[in-house]
């Protein structure tokens, strides 16, 4: 019998020879879901392209036999080409595209993990910022207590499936190899209900209403997650329960902005206090008291200052962040006769600012732009 010539794997599935390794997983899919016997059923040209590629990955998708094949060819390989555990990589994927419970042996009615749960969990200012501890109900199945999570009333147990003989999965011939098909009788469970429990209906699951106490750590900002391993649904034919991701919202501050662990508020001065300097009690976060800030004279509106050590925790470590007031000279819309007279006579003594005053930063900015 004629052997066949060897064939180029990274020409079988389209690809450079630099390609990247996810690049060789979506080739290979693409052709595995193109060439597939059960969407070409008797076209022996696309179950040979099929092998192909499972042949093609089987090597591009291990990285020592990629290198032995693109140092020495198919020479490098020892005769280890073919691997059809390979199909163990996309088992799910081309099984949910054609139908069948599992093309590649696993048991679906053996252990599974449980869903994981998602509770969003809004919290204010100072709650993410310094920490709280709160409860929060969760909505979830939990195992049944009546059947224990057989799902048969009590005193029964399910009966082993007669259709596939509790292995969850029938067999049959497609193509060159042998593809498992869900049990149609038991939904791939390998058992079957004779009884159901009348608490659960058979599904060995009921909905209750779960309270956890949660403990919110300092520091934690809005988008913050904290997983709760265990707390999720629970696994099915005695598989472990998923968890619980509480993903957090924060509130905004009437007064204070936050970046990171720093803290940023606007308090506004007088043109008196601007000038001749003074001092602030600008509040903090979290009621420690008033931070004093100092405001040196002719200070101009929009100049920042930093107190530290007043801004946010640190998550899981120790210190704080910073605070960093900004100051914005208030100008007065309304006037009394005497605030304008003394205002006008100030005017007279003052220098007018203009564009040749190199002391000022923003008029000599003013005059480059203009030219």
């Amino acid at each position: 019998m004629p052997t066949r010539a060897p064939i180029d794997y990274y020409e079988v599935l389209g690809l450079s020879r630099s390609a990247s390794e996810q690049e060789v997983k979506s080739a290979y899919r693409k052709m595995a879901l193109k060439h597939h016997p059960d969407r070409n059923p008797g076209n022996k040209e696309a179950e040979e392209r099929f092998k192909e590629a499972a042949e093609a990955y089987s090597v591009l998708g291990d990285p020592e036999k990629r290198r032995r094949y693109d140092a020495y060819g198919h020479a490098g390989l020892g005769g280890a080409g073919f691997d059809p555990t390979i199909f163990a990589d996309f088992g799910d994927i081309l099984g949910d595209f054609f139908g069948f419970g599992d093309l590649f042996g696993r048991r679906r009615g053996g252990p599974r993990r449980g869903s994981d749960l998602r509770y969003n969990l809004e919290l204010s200012f100072e709650e993410a910022a310094f920490g709280t501890e709160t409860h929060i109900q969760i909505p979830r199945a939990e195992t049944c207590s009546t059947c224990q999570g057989t799902g048969s009333a009590p005193g029964t147990s399910p009966v082993t499936c007669q259709a596939c003989g509790g292995a969850g999965q029938v067999t049959f011939q497609q193509g060159f190899f042998s593809v498992a098909r869900t049990c149609g009788r038991c939904g791939g469970a390998g058992r079957i209900i004779t009884s159901q429990c009348k608490d659960c209906r058979g599904q060995g699951q009921i909905a209750v209403e779960r309270k956890l106490q949660i403990k919110i750590p300092p520091g934690v900002d809005g988008g913050s997650q904290l997983r709760i391993a265990g707390e999720g649904e629970p696994g099915a034919s005695g598989g472990p329960p998923g968890d619980l991701y509480v993903v957090l919202r924060v509130q905004e501050h009437p007064f204070f902005r936050r970046e990171g662990t720093s803290l940023f508020c606007d308090v506004p001065i007088s043109l008196t206090q601007a000038a001749l300097g003074t001092t602030l009690e600008v509040p903090t976060l979290g009621g420690g008291g008033a931070a004093k800030v100092t405001v040196p004279e002719g200070s101009q509106s929009g100049a920042t200052f930093r107190v530290r050590g007043q801004g946010v925790p640190h998550l899981g470590s120790r210190g704080r962040g910073d605070l960093h007031v900004t100051v914005r000279v208030a100008v007065p819309t309304k006037l009394s006769a005497e605030q304008r007279r003394l205002l006008e006579q100030l005017a007279k003594t003052l220098p007018t600012p203009s564009l040749d005053d190199k002391d000022r930063s923003f008029f000599g900015k003013v005059k480059d732009i203009l030219g």
